[in-house]
């Protein structure tokens, strides 16, 4: 054995370990020649479970890596990266908090043939005291979506402030495995994090939100560094950003200069920076529809409260949530195509349009209309239909189907007991009717009602349904929960509850969570 030779920098509580033989496979169990090889910890300086292996191959070759996990193989984190080369940058994502850990580098031909491993010594810090307790109530492994649960975190440590907002994932055991602490970073001009919503995944791989503290839109990678960065001039970021098929981003912003806000959406051209297109929705729906008021907001001020929308390739329109208003589907060019919402005091738009014409026909189980004013308005529900109320986070199905999160708040004004569901709508355009085509969450109760924020989700290669509950306060405890179902039969595969230290605002938890890979496919 040679010497030890190990260098420690402390700089953002970055470790930089001079790669050794005592700790590594030794050369000879190789086939490929290695130099100049380095181990960065938390590289970037807001990540501190990642780390940057650097090394140089004496040959072109690929790199696989397995970071090990503590709870048998189905714990460990495998990538193989495409790339052959024989420089190497490998980001070490998947490491755990305030341990010693050997992370392996397998090398590769260009044609396939394995030239052996090396491992790699890896040392992380203690875990932020800001990030949640997370109790695992079912997990069925084998059954289980595969990768780990990514929550838009909103939580932090009593008596702490709430932003920067701090993103983490966790795997099946419950173990966080990778968040990222702008707050670490004075400098850097997400210290004040607000992403409102949460963080998406781009078709490239990397992670992408809006800013409400900065106004702008931000791709990062998966050790926390900024890529791009997308202004907004005139505009303030809130709650949604979102992908188009094309690239481009949908946005909900506030338009500065005006009396209200959330309610005006924009598309930036993602390769010029440019604001290509603008929805007023003063103008498309009634500013003055008050039949949902909130205790979150001044209703003549946010009358609307766009929370989230998603695009319709499929007709190229916009379907967006309005938290006081319904959820409603808009044409490129600020046209009402539909409402999702009781039928109560719709009346004309700011563009002089009867809104009445665009409110959805309620059907029953077998098709026939239900007629019932006391339901079409909301005061009471049918047996086999209920409309969504707050409701976030609207999906469209691959059937075309309508689903999202409804929140239950002031459910039928009121009267109805406090419960939150995901609910999928059947809607016919050409007949201009709506039928419930599939609904959880109800029998649940209160335990996983959430008044506010809250995400659904949908995997059509599964089958499977995320029901994600983000601001609950029941039984004396505030905590947020990722809920995986089966579709078809109803039954929770994966439920995890997360208790923060201390609940945003006093409430929230988390606003969306996705099950992803820890390295972008």
């Amino acid at each position: 054995m040679k010497c030890i030779s190990r260098i420690l920098l402390v700089l953002f509580s970055v470790i930089v370990i001079v790669a050794c033989n005592d700790n590594t496979s030794g050369p000879s169990d190789l086939e490929v020649g290695i130099d100049n090889e380095s181990v960065t910890v938390n590289p970037s300086g807001v990540a501190p479970l990642t780390a940057l292996i650097e090394l140089e191959t004496d040959t072109d070759v690929r790199i696989s890596i397995r970071i090990p996990g503590r709870n048998g193989p189905g714990s460990d984190i495998v990538h193989s990266f495409d790339e052959v080369t024989s420089t190497h940058e490998i980001p070490v994502l998947g490491l755990y908090p305030n341990v010693e850990k050997l992370v392996e580098l397998t090398f590769f031909t260009g044609s396939g043939r394995s030239l052996g491993t090396k491992s790699y010594s890896v040392t992380t810090g203690p875990i932020l005291a800001d990030l949640p307790a997370i109790e695992i109530n079912t997990a069925n492994q084998s059954q289980m979506i595969p990768g780990l649960t990514f929550v838009s975190y909103f939580g932090h440590r009593q008596g702490g402030s709430a932003t920067p907002q701090r993103p983490f994932m966790f795997d099946s055991s419950g173990d966080i495995r990778w968040y990222l602490d702008y707050g670490a970073d004075q400098g850097s001009e997400l210290s004040g994090l607000f992403y409102d919503d949460g963080m998406e995944r781009l078709q490239n791989g990397n992670l992408y939100f809006g800013n409400g503290n900065t106004g702008s839109i931000y791709e990062i990678n998966m050790l926390g560094e900024i890529l791009n960065t997308w202004p907004m001039p005139g505009y303030g970021f809130h709650h949604e950003v979102t992908e188009k098929p094309n690239g481009n981003f949908l946005v909900t912003v506030n338009k500065q200069g005006i009396s209200t806000v959330e309610d005006h959406i924009i598309e930036i051209d993602r390769t010029t920076g440019q604001i290509i297109r603008e929805w007023d929705l003063r103008e498309s729906l009634d500013k003055n529809r008050t039949a949902w008021p909130t205790a979150f907001a001044d209703i003549s001020v946010d009358w609307f409260h766009a929370n989230a929308l998603y695009y319709d390739e499929t007709d190229n329109t916009i379907v967006v949530s309005g938290r006081t208003q319904g959820t409603v589907k808009l044409t490129e060019n600020n046209e009402v195509v539909w409402i999702i919402a009781p039928h109560k005091e719709w009346e004309t738009s700011g563009n002089g349009t009867d809104l009445n014409q665009f409110l959805l026909q309620p059907l029953d189980a077998n098709d026939q209309p239900i007629n019932n004013n006391d339901i079409l308005n909301g005061n009471s529900n049918h047996p086999d239909f209920e409309w969504a109320w707050y409701q976030h986070a609207p999906l469209r199905m691959p059937n075309g189907n309508v689903m999202l999160f409804d929140n239950g708040d002031n459910r039928n004004y009121g009267i109805a007991e406090p419960y939150s569901r995901v609910v999928e709508y059947e809607i016919d355009e050409s007949n201009m009717t709506i039928k419930q085509a599939w609904t959880y969450g109800k029998d649940r109760g209160e335990e996983t009602f959430s008044r506010i924020v809250s995400d659904v989700d949908y995997y059509p290669e599964y089958n499977r349904v995320f029901f994600i509950p983000g601001a609950s306060n029941f039984d004396g405890r505030k905590y947020g929960k990722t809920i995986e179902i089966d579709y078809n039969t109803g039954e929770v595969i994966f439920e995890a509850t997360i208790t923060p230290p201390e609940a945003a605002f006093g409430l929230i938890t988390l606003h969306r969570t996705e099950r992803m890979s820890m390295y972008p496919e």
